[in-house]
């Protein structure tokens, strides 16, 4: 298999969020596929097959476990994609359902991609779960966001949204790693979203990755989506909406998602970004 390697939402390869892209996993099977991404070593890489109509499948491994969907691999995927075969538009298969992708390209000569994420939805998150994620992260209850509750939410894979009242408390990520793994093992989450508001359309995140064998991933195109989900079905930004996250920062790789959320109820969240070779 040929990898590739791509930073996701930066024009600058020491931003962003890396990925391993492999365009063409034809023939490989699980173990090669998760041995592949233990030796890439990023927190997902992505492997496409095309299919005959022009599609591609494509699955998600971390270094530890395939994950559902995963928003960064597929902007690198999508870009990488584009540079050989040219811009347009993609149709993946995922294990979390259909998801179309289209590329093009800036007029500085930057390619960039939006994904449209499965329809996102948000359940509650149990008091019990809260309590002892918050413990895990060394957080109290007065260090919350009451005017962003709580949820799980779930745009390809599910994530724990958790608001920092204050940027200085989303600044200071000391958590335990074993503990949260564990957890978030037994609820099937992917990452814990923790987000900051600066703005009623500008946000700040840090998503922890435990699943991944990182401490802190920095950008989480999966989570951004579930985010967009998570605004919309309660209510708490005007639609349609264009958001700006920024992530990454805290751990000293700049991170820039933008986030398009559509009116409809139903309809999948947009979720946009660069991509660059590294």
């Amino acid at each position: 298999m040929e990898i590739l390697r791509y930073v996701a939402f930066s024009t600058d390869p020491e931003g962003g969020n890396p990925a391993g892209v492999v365009l063409d996993a034809s023939g490989a099977d699980d173990a090669a596929m998760l041995a592949t991404a233990a030796e890439v070593g990023y927190s997902e890489t992505a492997f496409a097959v095309e299919a005959c109509d022009g599609s591609l499948d494509v699955r998600y491994f971390s270094p530890l476990a395939e994950v559902p969907f995963c928003g960064h691999a597929t902007i690198a995927t999508a870009v990488a994609h584009a540079e050989r075969h040219g811009t347009g538009r993609l149709l993946l298969r995922t294990a979390a359902g259909l998801v179309t992708v289209t590329t093009d390209r800036a007029a500085d000569g930057a390619l960039g991609a939006t994904l449209v994420s499965v329809a996102p939805r948000t359940v509650p998150l149990d008091e019990a779960d809260l309590a002892e994620l918050l413990a895990i992260l060394r957080w109290s209850a007065g260090d919350l966001d009451p005017a962003l509750p709580p949820r799980v939410a779930f745009a390809g894979a599910w994530h724990p949204v958790i608001a920092a009242a204050t940027r200085d408390r989303l600044a200071d990520l000391d958590y335990d790693m074993p503990a949260l793994s564990d957890l978030m093992a037994r609820r099937d989450w992917t990452t814990v979203d923790l987000v900051w508001r600066e703005s009623p359309t500008v946000f700040h995140a840090r998503n922890p990755f435990p699943p991944g064998g990182v401490t802190e991933d920095p950008a989480t195109g999966a989570a951004a989506a579930a985010f967009g989900g998570y605004l919309r079905e309660l209510e708490l930004a005007p639609v349609p909406a264009t958001l700006t996250i920024h992530q990454g920062a805290d751990m000293g790789r700049p991170s820039t998602i933008t986030v398009t959320v559509p009116a409809d109820p139903a309809g999948g969240i947009g979720v946009t970004g660069t991509a660059v070779r590294i």
